[in-house]
């Protein structure tokens, strides 16, 4: 039987697994086969809204676009292997991680949801960190929900349910409020040693809640945590229709715990051991990096979170990364198109990203900020796209790119400086994935350059999450009794895909350094930014 037929027969049979991610600007479906291959794929594009103030999507968009990518996804199965999809072997929901989602007892929804890209939180961020000895980020949760408790907001005595996208999702499909241990942990911090929310924090908070006359405990209104491995539950009746309101989903399917995206991300770099890290880079860019042991101390610019099956990660989480090159590609876009050019996306960032190379080493003077939205690790609130550049700068095509594609690195550049110059943690390779890697040996070889350690991007890394959570839902359905993550992940998925290795080349590292100077003396160029330009 050829890969086709084979193929055929496993969808028929509903021997394949569907993983489903929501990402900040796309919801993406993926299929794989028993050999945890892509075998088709669905998408669909949808951006966050500035709301009153409030980064927020309507749970109404949640549901068309996921309706649609799995729609589309159906129509390549029958393209491609005539064929419908009724059934599935296991089901995995993964979502941007953090943000805030509370629902009441009647399962009401409380107040719009805010996403990880709010930046409202210091107070209680700052707050929750000392009384914890614990960093709490500006994203986490419990920050937005401290935030919303000493605002003094009307709906807090309300909450039956607190839960992240990827959680909100997984419980319509299955009635049952869960989470997978690396989104709790972007939640309220985890405790590695028994893989639960950490007891003395929640009994810290429990006394900080008291000034505060609400009658539900912590404990009560977070969502249960599971590790990898673990039974999600199964979908139901009503589940099967939100995703495929056609009718021809079969309910029953088992859901392996919903995710974040750190957490698929590290799974679908084969990033889950110790010692080993990876780095995402799309609409936000972050690094993890798996510990062998815990911090020295708390740095506020350091996220720590866990795996899948509850390692303790050191994560350096940045707001802003691809957003700005996006709209400048779009604006070359629009300039070809009015000179009657057409060109197909990936052409174009293709033509763009290589044009990087090209450039000066350390991009001839030219200075971008890529905040569209605030930025914790270098103090701001808010955020203002800028380009800068001196009379006397080397203003070419080759340089712009370059300073596009440095500025989506600098700031993950100060964060990752903690870890490895104030903590001397040692990493042999970071595996990339995201769409700054998309075009081949660009973003890979500036990465390297700008982390000083070598950067591995997988064939398979471009599926990015949606395969991800579709491997950890495999897992839960296959994997042996006693198996690790790590274990099924290195002989039954990654044996035969080692990746490409790009080292950092010193010509690169040297220009990176000198570019790395001027962004943060230019920081000042920011702040007043921030401060004078305003509608």
């Amino acid at each position: 039987m050829d890969t086709k037929q084979a193929i055929k027969k496993a969808i028929i049979e509903g021997d394949v697994t569907l993983g489903i991610e929501l990402g900040s600007t796309r919801i993406k479906a993926v299929l794989i086969d028993m050999n945890h291959k892509p075998i088709a794929s669905g998408s669909h594009d949808w951006e966050n809204q500035f709301v009153n103030g409030v980064w927020t999507y309507t749970l109404d968009a949640v549901w068309s676009g996921l309706q649609d990518s799995y729609k589309k996804l159906l129509e390549v199965v029958e393209l491609k292997y005539d064929v419908p999809l009724t059934q599935l072997r296991a089901i995995g929901v993964s979502a941007m991680m953090h943000g805030y989602l509370v629902f009441d007892k009647y399962e009401n929804q409380l107040v719009p949801f805010r996403t990880w890209r709010n930046t409202t939180t210091e107070q209680a961020a700052q707050q929750l960190t000392a009384a914890f000895s614990f960093s709490i980020p500006q994203r986490w949760s419990i920050a937005h929900l401290y935030q919303a408790m000493l605002k003094g907001e009307e709906h807090v005595k309300d909450i039956a349910l607190i839960t992240t996208l990827a959680g909100y999702v997984h419980w319509k499909l299955t009635g049952e409020k869960i989470i997978g241990v690396g989104e709790a942990s972007g939640m309220f911090p985890i405790d590695s040693e028994v893989n639960a929310y950490d007891s003395k924090m929640l009994f810290t908070f429990e006394q900080l809640k008291k000034a505060h006359h609400v009658n539900w405990t912590l404990q009560e209104i977070l969502p249960k945590v599971c590790l990898a491995g673990e039974s999600g539950g199964k979908l139901t009746a009503e589940g099967a229709l939100r995703l495929d309101p056609s009718g021809q989903l079969r309910s029953g399917v088992l859901l392996c715990p919903p995710e974040g995206d750190a957490g698929t991300g590290m799974v679908a770099t084969n990033s889950v051991a110790e010692r080993t890290g990876n780095v995402s880079a799309g609409t936000s860019i972050f690094a993890m990096v798996v510990l062998e042991h815990a911090l020295s101390k708390v740095y506020t610019e350091i996220d720590m979170v866990t795996t899948p099956s509850g390692k303790p990660v050191a994560m350096v989480h940045c707001n802003n990364c691809t957003s700005d090159i996006d709209a400048w590609l779009q604006l070359f876009d629009s300039f070809a198109g009015e000179i009657g050019v057409k060109m197909d996306k990936t052409e174009l960032y293709n033509i763009l990203y290589r044009q990087a190379l090209e450039g000066d080493a350390d991009c001839g003077g030219l200075l971008a900020y890529n905040y569209f939205a605030g930025e914790p690790i270098t103090g701001f609130e808010e955020g203002r796209p800028l380009f800068a550049r001196l009379p006397n700068s080397n203003f070419t095509l080759a340089n712009f790119v370059r300073t596009l594609l440095f500025s989506a690195m600098g700031t993950l550049k100060i964060g990752m400086e903690i870890l490895t110059e104030k903590e001397n943690i040692q990493l042999d390779q970071l595996l990339g994935h995201g769409g700054l890697f998309k075009v081949q040996n660009v973003g890979q070889r500036l990465m390297a350059a700008a982390l000083s350690v070598p950067v591995t991007v997988m064939e398979s890394a471009g599926e990015g999450g949606a395969w991800g959570i579709a491997l950890l839902a495999a897992y839960a359905r296959e994997k042996a009794s006693d198996e690790t993550l790590e274990h099924y992940l290195n002989h039954h998925v990654f044996n035969l895909n080692s990746g490409v290795q790009v080292e950092p080349s010193q010509e690169d590292q040297a220009g990176f350094k000198v570019f790395m100077d001027r962004y943060t003396k230019g920081l000042m160029i920011e702040q007043a930014a921030v401060a004078h330009f305003r509608k």
